[in-house]
C-alpha cells in the first residue's frame, strides 16, 4: 500500500466511524468548499486544500512521498524526536520500518487541530443539547485552546523526520472516532445500572484491563460504584475537552454519566455542580484502543508489519 493510499484509507474509515454520522461531514466538507471558491487568489494560496478531502485537521501526511510503498510501520500515542530517533535505529538493526505513524498531531495538524473541536456540538446535539447555545459556548473555548498553540515549536517533530528521511504521519481524530463510536454502542446496548457496572465493562476490554494491570485503569471521579448510572456520555473524540459550561445542559437533556478519556479539574467541578457522575476511562488506553480498532481494519486490507511504541500495545480482534 502506498503512503497516500493508507492516508485516504485512514480518513475514509474516520469518516465511518464519526458520531456525528457521514452526512454531516459531507456538508462540512461542503462548507469547506464554498469557502475557498469564495476566496481571493491571494487567501486561496494559504488555505489548507487539503481539508477539502478531509475534514479532520489533526490527521495529516506530515512528511514523506505519497507514491512510496508502505510494507512496515511503527506507531505510538506521542510519536516525537525520540521516536523518530529509535525508528532509524531499528531500521539500522534491521526492521522494516517506513513510515511512523503518531496519534497525536504534529507540525500542521498540531497547529490546527483546535479545527475539529466543532464537531463536539454535533455530538452533544445528538444528546439533546441545543446546537445554537453549545456553539457559541464551544467558541470561547476553541478560540482559547487555538490560542495555546500559537506559540508551540510544532514543526520540531517534522524537522527530524526531514532530516532522518523517514515518512511521518499523524492520525488523531479518525482514531478517536472509532474508539467513541466503539464505547457508545456497547453503553447503548448494555445499559449499565451503576458507575460500577461501568467499570466492569470497560474492564473486559483488553486495552483497560491491561491499563489496570499497571495502575493506569478507569476510575470514577464524580460519584460512587453503587451511584445509578442513567445515560451515559461517551466523551471520546473532537480534539480536546470541550466547554466547562456544557454539563448542565447535558444534565438537562437526560444524560447522568459521562466517560472520557481525561477531565481537567475545572471540567470536573462543573460536572459535579451540575450533579453529572465522571469516569476516567483513561488517555492512552483510549486512545490504543482506538488505534487498534482502526488496524484492525488495515491489516484486513493489506499485509503490513506493525511495531509498537509510546505507549501503544497491540490488541487485535
Amino acid at each position: 500500500m502506498k503512503l497516500k493510499e493508507l492516508y485516504d484509507f485512514v480518513v475514509k474509515e474516520g469518516v465511518k466511524e464519526d458520531p456525528r454520522g457521514e452526512q454531516k461531514v459531507k456538508k462540512e466538507l461542503s462548507r469547506a468548499k464554498k469557502t475557498y471558491d469564495d476566496l481571493k487568489p491571494g487567501a486561496k494560496a494559504e488555505f489548507d486544500k487539503e481539508s477539502l478531502e478531509n475534514p479532520y485537521a489533526d490527521t495529516r501526511i506530515l512528511y514523506g512521498d505519497a507514491d512510496k510503498e508502505i510494507k512496515g510501520i511503527i506507531i505510538g500515542v506521542d510519536m516525537e524526536i525520540g521516536e523518530l530517533l529509535l525508528a532509524d535505529r531499528l531500521r539500522q538493526k534491521g526492521k522494516v520500518i517506513d513510515l511512523v505513524i503518531a496519534h497525536h498531531p504534529e507540525g500542521r495538524a498540531l497547529a490546527g487541530f483546535y479545527k475539529v473541536m466543532n464537531m463536539q456540538v454535533d455530538i452533544l446535539a445528538k444528546f439533546g443539547v441545543p446546537e445554537v447555545p453549545a456553539e457559541n459556548l464551544f467558541q470561547e473555548r476553541i478560540e482559547k485552546v487555538a490560542r495555546s498553540v500559537m506559540p508551540v515549536n510544532h514543526t520540531r517533530a517534522v524537522d527530524a523526520a526531514k532530516l532522518l528521511d523517514i515518512p511521518f504521519m499523524c492520525c488523531h481524530t479518525p482514531t478517536d472516532n472509532h474508539v467513541a463510536s466503539f464505547l457508545q454502542k456497547i453503553f447503548d446496548k448494555k445499559k449499565a445500572d451503576t458507575l460500577g457496572d461501568i467499570i466492569d465493562i470497560l474492564k473486559k476490554i483488553p486495552e483497560y484491563k491491561e491499563a489496570s494491570g499497571r495502575g493506569a485503569g478507569p476510575a470514577i471521579i464524580s460519584g460512587r460504584k453503587q451511584s445509578r448510572a442513567g445515560r451515559v456520555l461517551i466523551d471520546m473524540t473532537g480534539g480536546t475537552e470541550g466547554s466547562s459550561e456544557i454539563f448542565k445542559s447535558l444534565a438537562g437533556a437526560g444524560v447522568g454519566t459521562i466517560v472520557g478519556m481525561h477531565f481537567s479539574e475545572e471540567h470536573l467541578k462543573k460536572a459535579k455542580e451540575a450533579n453529572l457522575n465522571m469516569i476516567i476511562a483513561g488517555h492512552i488506553s483510549s486512545d490504543t484502543l482506538g488505534i487498534n480498532l482502526l488496524l484492525d481494519k488495515l491489516e484486513k486490507k493489506c499485509k503490513i508489519k506493525i511495531e509498537c511504541c509510546s505507549g501503544f500495545r497491540r490488541f487485535k480482534r
